[in-house]
């Protein structure tokens, strides 16, 4: 029995740390790239991307074919909207450049950088150099003629847009011109929602046919994160990430230096995603749409660039192409991601423990919309799965009661064959079979709680709804390490009381000595961990430590 608990200790210990191991092996930062030796012109930097002609195979132009678009090119620097166009909503703060109408900045006022400083919201969106992250849409004409690209100027009625009070929507309207040729970017922002629809109209009011695309860009300058193990969020993955309408895929951005990516997908979508907050393109659904995605060397960093490419399409003198498609700017909040479009919840990424952490997220999110507390819903869930385990683990825990009282006779059997080893395991094994005690049965508890303790931990990591969520007293942010270490030393002294009064004590010395230094060992290591998971371990600790109290007391009435 001591043996056993042991190793399972030390299986614990090694799972978290085989975790950590894995972090660092699968989002260790990215070496710099090293320079090209090309350099790319700033007018060739700021080029949309390509879009040769498509040809029939009898050699005709053919329409509505998905075009084999060049790769997008490299970004220019960027620099300072040409005129800003202001847009505030309710949970949105963006400023849209006249250059092209792209989407350039976006800050989400509800969303602090850091709690103390609630005046500072997160900066998603950003056209400074250092922090380049945008997204540019626009028409290409396959026949190279006027175009309202990405580079164009588009005019609109005011600089200023703001959500009224009660209003539910607001529609921004962008509009560009060149002789007969009309074009417009109507973007439609919604009250409390954080996906953005955007739809492109091209008019043809000229003489002949226009034929061209709709594409959508996203550039950012990539910064690896800077690993800290006192900071566990600074493991959450942060790049590129693409979905070809059955399958998501994180791709590394040093991967694309080296083979950049081209397919061909149906109702899809490319994102940017960071630690709980991403910004996503969706193309219009049920077209095919040409997906590429690349990187470049950017200094001592790297910038890679998505970018969607509908299906060209042929606009008849007085004719009119329409492309819609949706942005997502803003946390990762899966009610949402799952409305917008069809797997980008996928961006709340739980890792190999997805089939228990959903589970356990729903769980929590019905607790949370009773009692508007994340930390005790986290208790109250805790206390429903031991509900739930009851009476497998009251069956483990009579074994343990059984085993503790067994101790007396352990050890004069210890005493009798202390030469004997052999013999030693003989009497030992008829004790408990007389006895109907069965020592692997205490285990079960720590096996149980395994795969809780880590669903939980990313839940925690990954859930922005956790974010700065506060508890009670000193505890205001679940999802980051307790500041006064308070909650870790409540849980290493449960442990203690546990081992101490409620299960078998070692008959081996060196055995004990362990037993004893474990609590303290994790106390250390649950230091830095999220409040939220160590509320979750104190609470399920107290409910096994209530448990067996009450066990030992029936086993003992029992016995007497």
């Amino acid at each position: 029995m001591d043996n056993i608990r042991l190793v399972l200790w030390l299986v614990l210990a090694a799972l978290l740390w085989l975790s950590y191991s894995t972090w660092m092996h699968d989002y260790a930062p990215a070496k710099p790239a090293p320079t090209p030796t090309s350099t790319t012109s700033a007018s060739q930097e700021s080029a949309p991307p390509s879009l040769p002609s498509v040809t029939s195979k009898a050699g005709t132009s053919a329409s509505g074919g998905t075009p084999a678009p060049a790769a997008p090119q490299a970004p220019a620097k960027s620099a300072a909207p040409l005129h800003p166009i202001h847009v505030k909503t309710d949970v949105l703060d963006v400023v849209i450049d006249s250059r092209g109408g792209s989407l350039v900045q976006a800050d989400l006022p509800r969303y602090p950088v850091h709690k103390d400083q609630p005046n500072v919201p997160v900066r998603l969106l950003d056209y400074s150099p250092n922090t380049r992250w945008v997204i540019q849409t626009g028409l290409r004409d396959v026949s190279g003629g006027p175009e309202p690209d990405h580079l164009a100027e588009f005019t609109s009625a005011k600089t200023h847009y703001e959500l009224a009070p009660g209003q539910k929507d607001l529609v921004v309207t962008l509009d560009w011109t060149d002789g007969p040729l009309h074009a417009r970017k109507v973007y439609t922002f919604h009250r409390g929602r954080y996906d953005v629809d955007l739809k492109m109209i091209f008019d043809n009011g000229g003489k002949t046919p226009w034929r061209g695309a709709a594409y959508a860009q996203m550039i950012r300058l990539h910064l690896p994160n800077k690993r800290h193990f006192a900071d566990v969020a600074s493991y959450s993955f942060s790049g590129p990430m693409l979905y070809n309408g059955d399958r998501s895929s994180k791709e590394k951005v040093e991967d694309l230096l080296k083979m950049p990516i081209k397919e061909t997908v149906t109702d899809g979508w490319m994102a940017g995603i960071e630690h709980h907050f991403v910004a996503a393109v969706i193309p219009a659904p049920n077209q095919p749409t040409q997906i590429d995605a690349t990187a470049h060397a950017t200094g001592n960093n790297s910038t890679y660039v998505l970018t969607s490419i509908g299906p060209v399409k042929d606009v008849p003198p007085g004719g009119m192409l329409d492309y819609p498609l949706k942005l997502f700017v803003g946390p990762k909040l899966q009610n949402q991601l799952k409305a917008t479009a069809k797997g980008l919840v996928l961006t709340v990424d739980y890792g190999k423990l997805t089939l228990l952490a959903e589970p356990l997220f729903w769980a929590l999110s019905k607790v949370h919309s009773v009692v508007h507390n994340w930390g005790w819903s986290i208790v109250i869930v805790t206390i429903l799965i031991r509900l739930a385990f009851y009476k497998l683990t009251a069956m483990s825990g009579r074994s343990v009661a059984k085993m503790r009282r067994l101790q007396p006779r352990m050890k004069a059997l210890q005493e009798r064959y202390k030469d004997d080893k052999q013999a030693l395991s003989k009497a030992t094994m008829e004790l408990y079979k007389k006895e109907k005690v069965n020592p692997a049965a205490g285990c079960l508890p720590t096996l149980i709680q395994a795969p809780f303790f880590f669903a939980y931990y990313w839940v925690l990591i990954e859930s922005v709804e956790m974010r700065q969520a506060p508890f009670m007293l000193w505890i205001n942010d679940l999802s980051s390490r307790d500041p006064y270490f308070i909650l870790p030393a409540l849980m290493g002294i449960a442990m203690l009381l546990q081992q101490r009064y409620l299960t078998p004590p070692s008959t081996d010395p060196m055995q004990a000595r362990i037993m004893q230094i474990m609590p303290i060992g994790f106390t250390v290591f649950f230091a830095f961990f999220p409040a939220g998971l160590v509320l979750y371990y104190i609470t399920n600790t107290t409910l096994g430590i209530l448990q067996q109290w009450h066990i030992n007391r029936t086993v003992a009435a029992e016995q007497t």
